[in-house]
Protein backbone atom coordinates (compact mmCIF):
# COMPACT_ATOMS: atom_id res chain seq x y z
CA UNK A 1 0.00 0.00 0.00
CA UNK A 2 1.18 3.92 -0.89
CA UNK A 3 1.80 5.72 2.08
CA UNK A 4 0.53 9.00 0.68
CA UNK A 5 -2.51 8.56 -2.40
CA UNK A 6 -3.52 11.39 -4.25
CA UNK A 7 -6.48 11.05 -6.22
CA UNK A 8 -8.35 13.92 -8.26
CA UNK A 9 -7.05 16.28 -5.95
CA UNK A 10 -9.14 19.61 -7.06
CA UNK A 11 -9.08 22.92 -5.03
CA UNK A 12 -10.22 26.00 -7.38
CA UNK A 13 -9.43 29.13 -5.75
CA UNK A 14 -10.67 30.96 -9.27
CA UNK A 15 -8.61 32.54 -12.14
CA UNK A 16 -6.64 29.61 -12.88
CA UNK A 17 -5.41 29.31 -8.81
CA UNK A 18 -4.92 25.99 -6.79
CA UNK A 19 -4.54 22.22 -8.12
CA UNK A 20 -6.30 20.18 -10.88
CA UNK A 21 -6.85 16.75 -10.44
CA UNK A 22 -3.23 15.90 -8.91
CA UNK A 23 -3.01 11.70 -9.50
CA UNK A 24 -0.16 10.67 -7.63
CA UNK A 25 1.66 8.67 -4.95
CA UNK A 26 4.31 8.17 -2.64
CA UNK A 27 5.68 4.88 -1.84
CA UNK A 28 7.12 3.65 1.25
CA UNK A 29 10.80 4.04 2.22
CA UNK A 30 10.88 7.00 -0.59
CA UNK A 31 11.80 10.59 -1.24
CA UNK A 32 9.24 12.20 -3.72
CA UNK A 33 10.49 15.90 -4.87
CA UNK A 34 7.77 18.16 -5.57
CA UNK A 35 9.11 20.77 -8.19
CA UNK A 36 7.40 24.25 -9.22
CA UNK A 37 7.59 27.72 -9.23
CA UNK A 38 5.61 30.51 -6.92
CA UNK A 39 2.11 29.12 -6.74
CA UNK A 40 2.10 26.40 -8.40
CA UNK A 41 0.09 24.76 -6.28
CA UNK A 42 3.07 23.14 -3.74
CA UNK A 43 1.87 24.42 -0.30
CA UNK A 44 -1.97 23.37 -1.36
CA UNK A 45 -1.27 20.26 -1.98
CA UNK A 46 0.98 19.81 1.10
CA UNK A 47 -2.13 21.83 3.31
CA UNK A 48 -4.54 19.01 1.63
CA UNK A 49 -2.32 16.27 3.14
CA UNK A 50 -2.19 17.84 6.13
CA UNK A 51 -5.80 18.48 6.53
CA UNK A 52 -5.81 22.13 6.64
CA UNK A 53 -8.25 21.97 3.74
CA UNK A 54 -10.74 19.99 2.57
CA UNK A 55 -10.69 18.71 -1.29
CA UNK A 56 -13.17 20.36 -4.00
CA UNK A 57 -12.75 17.20 -5.62
CA UNK A 58 -10.86 13.95 -5.32
CA UNK A 59 -9.19 12.48 -2.46
CA UNK A 60 -5.86 12.46 -0.69
CA UNK A 61 -4.68 9.72 1.96
CA UNK A 62 -1.83 8.79 4.24
CA UNK A 63 -1.72 5.41 5.06
CA UNK A 64 -4.82 4.35 4.34
CA UNK A 65 -6.69 7.70 6.59
CA UNK A 66 -8.43 10.34 4.91
CA UNK A 67 -6.21 13.47 5.18
CA UNK A 68 -9.18 15.43 6.55
CA UNK A 69 -11.11 13.48 8.02
CA UNK A 70 -8.28 11.47 10.07
CA UNK A 71 -6.04 15.11 9.96
CA UNK A 72 -6.01 14.88 14.21
CA UNK A 73 -4.73 11.29 14.07
CA UNK A 74 -2.29 11.62 11.26
CA UNK A 75 -0.49 14.72 12.72
CA UNK A 76 -0.42 12.82 16.02
CA UNK A 77 3.09 11.05 14.12
CA UNK A 78 3.76 13.08 11.24
CA UNK A 79 6.84 15.29 10.72
CA UNK A 80 5.93 18.37 9.19
CA UNK A 81 7.87 21.71 8.53
CA UNK A 82 5.49 24.74 7.04
CA UNK A 83 6.82 26.84 4.55
CA UNK A 84 5.80 29.79 6.25
CA UNK A 85 7.07 29.00 10.07
CA UNK A 86 5.45 30.88 12.71
CA UNK A 87 6.55 29.98 16.46
CA UNK A 88 6.29 31.59 20.13
CA UNK A 89 8.40 34.33 19.76
CA UNK A 90 8.65 34.90 23.24
CA UNK A 91 9.76 31.06 24.28
CA UNK A 92 13.26 30.88 24.04
CA UNK A 93 14.45 27.25 21.61
CA UNK A 94 14.80 25.47 24.60
CA UNK A 95 11.32 26.19 26.00
CA UNK A 96 9.72 25.71 22.35
CA UNK A 97 11.62 22.34 21.64
CA UNK A 98 10.46 21.25 25.12
CA UNK A 99 6.34 22.60 24.71
CA UNK A 100 6.66 20.78 21.26
CA UNK A 101 7.90 17.33 23.17
CA UNK A 102 5.42 17.62 25.61
CA UNK A 103 2.74 18.56 23.49
CA UNK A 104 3.19 15.32 21.15
CA UNK A 105 3.44 13.30 24.73
CA UNK A 106 7.00 12.40 24.43
CA UNK A 107 8.20 11.11 27.31
CA UNK A 108 11.59 12.43 26.67
CA UNK A 109 13.54 15.00 24.10
CA UNK A 110 14.21 11.91 21.10
CA UNK A 111 17.09 13.01 18.61
CA UNK A 112 16.31 16.96 20.03
CA UNK A 113 20.07 17.47 21.13
CA UNK A 114 21.36 15.21 17.97
CA UNK A 115 19.51 17.31 15.61
CA UNK A 116 20.17 20.88 17.57
CA UNK A 117 24.16 19.68 17.12
CA UNK A 118 23.70 18.74 13.61
CA UNK A 119 22.69 22.15 12.70
CA UNK A 120 24.48 24.08 15.19
CA UNK A 121 21.49 25.89 16.57
CA UNK A 122 21.95 28.03 20.20
CA UNK A 123 18.49 27.12 21.84
CA UNK A 124 19.38 29.23 24.65
CA UNK A 125 17.71 32.86 22.92
CA UNK A 126 14.72 33.88 22.81
CA UNK A 127 12.85 33.30 19.32
CA UNK A 128 12.66 36.79 18.59
CA UNK A 129 15.83 37.82 18.37
CA UNK A 130 16.54 34.61 16.09
CA UNK A 131 17.27 35.10 12.51
CA UNK A 132 15.54 33.61 9.75
CA UNK A 133 18.43 30.82 9.03
CA UNK A 134 18.13 29.76 12.98
CA UNK A 135 14.28 29.93 13.08
CA UNK A 136 14.31 27.69 10.02
CA UNK A 137 16.80 25.16 12.17
CA UNK A 138 14.25 25.50 15.25
CA UNK A 139 11.39 24.51 13.16
CA UNK A 140 13.47 21.62 11.12
CA UNK A 141 14.31 20.11 14.80
CA UNK A 142 10.44 19.77 15.30
CA UNK A 143 9.83 18.24 12.42
CA UNK A 144 12.68 15.01 13.07
CA UNK A 145 12.77 15.12 16.92
CA UNK A 146 10.17 12.79 17.34
CA UNK A 147 11.51 10.42 14.70
CA UNK A 148 8.42 10.40 12.88
CA UNK A 149 7.94 7.87 9.83
CA UNK A 150 6.38 9.73 7.78
CA UNK A 151 7.69 13.80 7.01
CA UNK A 152 6.23 16.48 4.98
CA UNK A 153 8.65 19.44 4.50
CA UNK A 154 7.83 22.18 2.42
CA UNK A 155 10.81 24.47 1.47
CA UNK A 156 12.76 22.82 4.25
CA UNK A 157 16.05 24.99 3.46
CA UNK A 158 14.60 28.15 2.47
CA UNK A 159 16.62 30.00 4.72
CA UNK A 160 19.65 28.01 5.21
CA UNK A 161 23.22 28.98 4.31
CA UNK A 162 25.10 26.51 2.19
CA UNK A 163 26.74 24.41 5.13
CA UNK A 164 23.17 23.89 6.69
CA UNK A 165 21.98 22.52 3.61
CA UNK A 166 24.69 20.38 3.08
CA UNK A 167 24.07 19.26 6.59
CA UNK A 168 20.32 18.77 5.42
CA UNK A 169 20.89 16.84 2.55
CA UNK A 170 22.99 14.50 4.49
CA UNK A 171 20.27 14.05 7.31
CA UNK A 172 17.35 13.62 4.44
CA UNK A 173 19.90 10.25 3.37
CA UNK A 174 20.51 8.95 6.00
CA UNK A 175 16.56 8.96 6.78
CA UNK A 176 16.17 7.44 3.34
CA UNK A 177 18.57 4.58 4.26
CA UNK A 178 16.23 4.42 7.57
CA UNK A 179 12.98 3.54 4.78
CA UNK A 180 11.47 6.89 5.92
CA UNK A 181 8.39 8.24 3.61
CA UNK A 182 9.43 11.78 2.87
CA UNK A 183 7.67 14.12 0.97
CA UNK A 184 9.44 17.52 -0.53
CA UNK A 185 8.93 20.53 -2.14
CA UNK A 186 11.75 22.76 -2.71
CA UNK A 187 13.66 25.41 -5.08
CA UNK A 188 16.14 23.88 -5.04
CA UNK A 189 17.50 21.56 -7.88
CA UNK A 190 20.62 20.31 -5.95
CA UNK A 191 18.77 18.93 -3.07
CA UNK A 192 16.33 17.36 -4.99
CA UNK A 193 18.88 15.73 -7.54
CA UNK A 194 20.86 14.48 -4.67
CA UNK A 195 17.83 12.97 -2.63
CA UNK A 196 15.10 12.38 -4.48
CA UNK A 197 13.39 8.76 -6.08
CA UNK A 198 11.43 10.33 -8.04
CA UNK A 199 9.83 14.05 -8.85
CA UNK A 200 6.08 15.53 -9.66
CA UNK A 201 6.60 18.98 -11.86
CA UNK A 202 3.75 21.07 -11.17
CA UNK A 203 2.51 23.48 -13.36
CA UNK A 204 -0.20 26.33 -12.89
CA UNK A 205 -1.62 23.69 -10.47
CA UNK A 206 -1.20 20.74 -12.66
CA UNK A 207 0.93 17.92 -12.88
CA UNK A 208 2.98 17.87 -15.96
CA UNK A 209 5.16 14.49 -14.83
CA UNK A 210 5.79 12.28 -12.42
CA UNK A 211 9.18 10.60 -12.92
CA UNK A 212 12.03 9.70 -11.51
CA UNK A 213 15.08 11.67 -12.71
CA UNK A 214 16.65 9.10 -15.03
CA UNK A 215 13.17 8.61 -16.42
CA UNK A 216 13.07 11.89 -17.37
CA UNK A 217 16.28 12.24 -18.66
CA UNK A 218 16.29 9.48 -21.14
CA UNK A 219 12.54 10.65 -22.15
CA UNK A 220 12.71 13.97 -22.90
CA UNK A 221 14.99 16.62 -23.87
CA UNK A 222 18.53 16.11 -24.29
CA UNK A 223 21.30 17.70 -24.57
CA UNK A 224 24.59 17.09 -27.18
CA UNK A 225 27.94 19.16 -27.73
CA UNK A 226 29.19 18.77 -31.32
CA UNK A 227 32.62 20.30 -31.44
CA UNK A 228 33.10 21.16 -35.94
CA UNK A 229 36.30 20.73 -37.95
CA UNK A 230 36.50 25.45 -38.05
CA UNK A 231 34.27 28.11 -36.86
CA UNK A 232 32.65 28.61 -40.21
CA UNK A 233 31.02 25.33 -39.91
CA UNK A 234 29.89 25.95 -36.98
CA UNK A 235 28.46 29.61 -37.81
CA UNK A 236 26.34 27.67 -40.75
CA UNK A 237 25.23 24.84 -38.36
CA UNK A 238 23.59 27.68 -36.76
CA UNK A 239 21.02 28.16 -39.07
CA UNK A 240 19.79 25.01 -39.61
CA UNK A 241 16.44 23.56 -38.29
CA UNK A 242 18.03 22.81 -34.89
CA UNK A 243 17.75 24.14 -31.42
CA UNK A 244 21.43 25.49 -30.52
CA UNK A 245 21.18 26.46 -26.55
CA UNK A 246 24.78 27.59 -26.29
CA UNK A 247 27.74 28.76 -29.16
CA UNK A 248 31.21 28.80 -28.91
CA UNK A 249 34.00 28.67 -31.32
CA UNK A 250 33.68 25.71 -33.10
CA UNK A 251 30.89 24.21 -30.13
CA UNK A 252 27.77 23.77 -30.67
CA UNK A 253 25.41 23.29 -27.52
CA UNK A 254 22.14 21.41 -29.38
CA UNK A 255 19.16 20.14 -27.68
CA UNK A 256 17.25 17.19 -28.85
CA UNK A 257 13.84 16.32 -28.18
CA UNK A 258 13.76 12.72 -28.61
CA UNK A 259 14.85 11.99 -32.13
CA UNK A 260 18.70 12.36 -32.80
CA UNK A 261 17.83 11.01 -36.26
CA UNK A 262 17.23 14.36 -37.58
CA UNK A 263 20.15 15.81 -35.87
CA UNK A 264 22.16 13.25 -37.34
CA UNK A 265 20.59 13.71 -40.87
CA UNK A 266 22.10 17.12 -40.48
CA UNK A 267 25.50 16.72 -38.91
CA UNK A 268 26.39 14.25 -42.05
CA UNK A 269 26.93 17.57 -43.69
CA UNK A 270 29.48 18.70 -41.45
CA UNK A 271 32.69 18.51 -40.84
CA UNK A 272 32.32 16.99 -37.10
CA UNK A 273 34.95 15.94 -35.09
CA UNK A 274 33.27 14.89 -32.24
CA UNK A 275 29.74 14.40 -31.08
CA UNK A 276 29.16 13.87 -26.79
CA UNK A 277 25.89 13.22 -25.04
CA UNK A 278 25.58 16.44 -22.28
CA UNK A 279 23.81 15.26 -19.80
CA UNK A 280 21.18 17.40 -18.16
CA UNK A 281 20.88 18.93 -14.98
CA UNK A 282 17.25 19.19 -13.08
CA UNK A 283 17.04 22.43 -13.48
CA UNK A 284 17.42 21.96 -17.25
CA UNK A 285 14.81 19.31 -17.43
CA UNK A 286 12.42 22.03 -15.21
CA UNK A 287 13.16 25.07 -17.37
CA UNK A 288 12.06 22.92 -20.44
CA UNK A 289 8.37 22.22 -18.83
CA UNK A 290 8.16 26.02 -18.20
CA UNK A 291 8.60 27.15 -22.20
CA UNK A 292 12.40 26.95 -21.98
CA UNK A 293 15.65 27.96 -21.06
CA UNK A 294 14.46 32.30 -21.69
CA UNK A 295 12.06 31.25 -19.05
Amino acid sequence: MSIIDVNGLTCDYGRGRGVFDLHFTVEPGEVFGFLGPNASGKTTTIRHLMGFVKPASGTCQIEGRDCFESAAVIQETLGYLPGDISLFSDMSGKAFLSFMAKYRGMKTLGRTKELIDRFELDVRQPIRRMSKGAKQKLALVCAFMHDPSILILDEPTASLDLLMQHAFIDLILEEKKKGKTILMSSHRFSEVEKTCDRIGILKNGRLETVSSLDELRRTERRVYIVTLENEEAAHALQHENISVIEAEGRMLKIAVYRDLRSLLSILVNYPVMTLDNAGQSLEEIFLHYYGGEDE
